[in-house]
């Protein structure tokens, strides 16, 4: 009887030792939750407004489980994020917003339960929202992303017409003027004296003569918003030099009687690979220009470099080098792989053409030509490799690197206005010698 009792003790003893240590399990384990729920940190938060989109980030130590919600009467975006207390950084995205936000009006920001901070957008427009988590690449960390796209997107062909119908018209008016001169040199007798008045023989005809239309010129500045480029020893930021220099090119080319630019990003924000590419070919550009003022691992790298694509490998090592270190742009810039197009990421790919190519090869040999009669290149011819931002498949397009930001040097130049001005006189009069001798055909038909 005595053993039955001490068995029964030292069973009651067992299921009790059991029963704690569960509890001390789950307790454990529950502490273990509230720290990964409530241990996230808030490493920055950051807006980058755009006519194509805006973007908001917010960079954090862990990944962030959220809830959307998009309300109407007015427009909302409410975005519950999980695991946050409300802090100084939070509230910070409330002044960041800015008066010219095609999109967002203002952000409200407020604990909307213990763990759970609730992010109002107030919306200008209807919006598409896509929110997804990138992991850490780079100098970032787990990146929560907003990216809020009109339910209409603007047309850039469209307003690219709009914004140059007076130099269509000149031209126009212009072709008009030299067919008639035309008609009047190959006549016989001299035409009516109201028309020989209207219409006086110049000596030579105009040099816009041999262009029936007006030249697409799209020019790509690399880089932008999430995305640095490349940084010098002196903290200079590839995206913004880049931008400054395609903007002096914008505004020559704007200057010619027979051109118009068309800017792949105007602003500080991020563009996708693939999506510069589509916005060249919606505009029916003549040519694509992609500007780079890119770093090497070598300091004592210099020059100015121009690039094609290439169906058959890199021409060097180092080109090769480049090129992939372009092609990672969009894991630093943060794209929405979920959404992307790879269809048309690989026709992009099979459809590259020789001639398209070739096309390229020589605008790039006339554009290096002009660099090298004030500043030193890397090399003296193009190169090629496989930079995905050059695979438009019916689209010239080069890669230009400017100088080498990764260069102390050369990095003092790229801030300096001079020379800015200089690479895109250079890269002006290369694309004009270029057409010179290559005019454009009459304009394609997209499907």
């Amino acid at each position: 009887m005595r053993i039955k009792k001490m068995t029964q003790k030292t069973s009651l003893s067992r299921r009790q030792h059991l029963k704690t240590s569960v509890k001390f399990l789950s307790f454990a384990l529950l502490l273990t939750e509230l720290e990964i729920a409530w241990g996230a940190k808030i490493m920055g938060v950051r807006i980058w407004p755009s006519e194509d989109y805006t973007r908001i980030t917010l960079e954090s130590d862990t990944p962030l489980p959220i809830t959307q919600q998009i309300l109407t009467n007015p427009d909302r975006l409410v975005v519950d994020v999980q695991g946050l207390e409300l802090n100084p950084t939070l509230k910070d995205l409330v002044a960041k917003v800015k008066p010219n936000d095609p999109y967002v009006s203002q952000i409200r920001v407020g604990q909307f339960q213990p763990g759970i901070v609730r992010l109002v957008f107030d919306l200008k427009e209807p919006i598409k929202p896509q929110l997804f988590t990138l992991d850490p690449v780079g100098e970032y960390q787990y990146r929560m992303v907003f990216d809020l796209y009109p339910t209409t997107p603007p047309d850039p062909l469209m307003e690219l017409v709009k914004s140059s119908a007076r130099k269509e018209s000149a031209l126009a008016k212009s072709n008009e003027e030299i067919d008639l001169i035309a008609q009047f040199a190959n006549k016989k007798e001299a035409p009516k004296a109201p028309v020989a008045q209207a219409i006086p023989e110049p000596k030579e005809p105009p040099k816009s003569a041999k262009y029936k239309r007006l030249i697409t010129i799209a020019i790509d500045p690399g880089h932008g918003g999430e995305d640095p480029g490349a940084i010098g020893s002196l903290g200079s930021k590839e995206k913004h030099v880049v931008l400054s220099i395609a903007k002096r090119l914008k505004d020559k080319i704007e200057n010619e009687a027979y051109m118009r630019p068309f800017l792949t990003r105007d602003g500080d924000y991020f563009v996708p690979l693939h999506v510069r590419v589509q916005k060249a070919r919606k505009v029916e550009a003549d040519l694509f220009v992609s500007i780079h003022a890119d770093a090497f691992i070598q300091p004592h790298a210099k020059g100015a470099s121009v690039f094609a694509l290439s169906q058959m490998g890199a021409s060097s090592s180092m080109a090769r080098w480049m090129a992939n270190k372009e092609n990672a742009s969009d894991l630093i810039g943060g794209i929405n792989i979920k959404t992307q197009d790879r269809q048309v990421a690989n026709l992009l790919l099979d459809m590259s053409t020789t001639a398209q190519i070739k096309d390229s090869m020589q605008v790039g040999q006339a554009i290096l030509k002009q660099i090298s009669g004030f500043a030193p290149l890397h090399k003296g011819k193009v190169e090629q490799a496989g930079f995905a931002v050059l695979k438009a498949p019916d689209v010239p397009s080069i890669l230009v690197e400017t100088a080498f930001i990764s260069n102390p040097q050369e990095e003092a130049k790229l801030n300096d206005d001079g020379y800015q001005d200089r690479i895109a006189e250079a890269i002006l009069k290369g694309i004009k010698e270029y057409f010179s001798q290559n005019p454009p055909v009459a304009r394609r038909v997209n499907s």
